[in-house]
């Protein structure tokens, strides 16, 4: 697509299991983002999603088996470009933001400390008090009331809303293109969750910035992306705007949807989830 941001054509990612056959992980995934557009990406755990945001970034785990038709990011050819020159796309042009906090940061180093580094990474050569000002500043742009402060605390003394933020504002100081967010608010409680979102529905529109947001939550996907692809066993087995998820017709989306009944009025028993092997062997909706 001449719009697209990114685009991900025929992705295939296996792994050896026990004796030696690859299992397939990610199955003939193909998806475009746009520059500006927020795109869900939803599906039980196992299903391929962070795979697929993590192969756009050249984060796959070096065991991983993987090929693709095609990778394109910003009109590049990702498959055709140097290692080196891919990985300076890494945390400048193409971020990502992980799942937990107390998991990604390092627990052993300050959050200046890490910020530096990851200034470093990106290019800039300031040094000493402009450093820190440039420190301070990213931090008070995702609403961090007290950045002194927190620049010189470790991870482990941040609550995992603060230390959240804090990955938002390491992956989004550069203005990437891209931003990979992992399910970024599935460690946190909803009122924590709603103010993470609002930061990064800020970092989005002020640099025009297209989004890649793994879920789980469906409610939530719907009110905050602008489309959404269902992925099951690896494939993508259904994609639709956000807001027309509820009407999804896809057996496999509506199994999903029926498993998050409303609070207001729930069914006496909840359904259960019936596979069918078939739908491994669907195409892929772009």
């Amino acid at each position: 697509m001449t719009d697209a941001l990114a685009e991900i054509d025929g992705l295939e990612v296996a792994f050896a299991g026990h004796d030696g056959a690859l299992v397939p992980a990610v199955r003939g995934v193909s998806l475009t983002v746009r520059r500006g557009e927020r795109l869900g990406i939803v599906g039980e755990s196992g299903s391929g999603k962070s795979l697929t945001g993590r192969a756009l970034l050249g984060l796959l785990p070096p065991e991983a088996e993987w090929s693709a038709k095609a990778l394109h990011f910003e009109g590049q050819d990702l498959l055709a470009m140097r290692p080196k020159a891919r990985r300076r796309l890494c945390g400048t042009r193409m971020s990502m933001v992980l799942q937990d906090p107390k998991y990604s940061l390092n627990p052993v180093m300050t959050v200046a400390q890490q910020m530096r580094e990851t200034f470093a990474r990106q290019g800039v050569k300031e040094s000493g008090r402009r450093l820190r000002e440039r420190i301070v500043k990213a931090l008070e742009a995702v609403h961090i009331h007290d950045p002194q402060r927190v620049a010189h605390a470790y991870p482990h003394e941040l609550s995992g809303g603060m230390g959240q933020r804090v990955m938002i504002a390491m992956m989004v100081s550069a203005g990437p293109s891209l931003l990979i967010a992992d399910e970024p608010t599935s460690a946190l409680d909803v009122l924590v969750s709603m103010q993470v979102l609002s930061v990064l529905d800020e970092m989005i529109a002020r640099h025009d910035t297209g989004l890649v947001f793994v879920s789980h939550d469906l409610p939530l996907v719907m009110s905050f992306c602008d489309r959404v692809a269902v992925m099951y066993g690896g494939r993508v087995v259904e994609t639709c705007a956000a807001r027309d998820l509820v009407h999804a017709t896809h057996p496999y989306t509506r199994g999903l949807l029926e498993a998050n009944p409303p609070l207001d009025n729930p069914p006496g028993e909840l359904p259960t989830l019936r596979r069918d092997p078939a739908w491994l062997d669907e195409g892929t909706p772009r």
